[in-house]
């Protein structure tokens, strides 16, 4: 697995721009919809939202 870090700034508008690499190297798409939400201990999780409503139904929890 290829691992590229990527420094990324909250800008003043609260965006943050994620460097293309990144997301390739998760298999993300260009225009697939996100679904993003804190894991509460500082990591913010990126899921596909087609993953994210297919596990909800299928009774596995985010």
């Amino acid at each position: 697995m290829i691992r590229s870090p990527s420094e990324v700034v909250v800008d003043e508008h609260s965006t943050v721009a994620l460097p293309m690499s990144i997301l390739a190297e998760a298999g993300i798409n260009p225009g697939e919809t996100l679904l993003a939400f804190s894991e509460g201990d500082g990591r913010i999780v990126l899921r596909r939202l087609e993953d994210s409503i297919t596990d909800l139904l299928n009774g596995r929890p985010l």
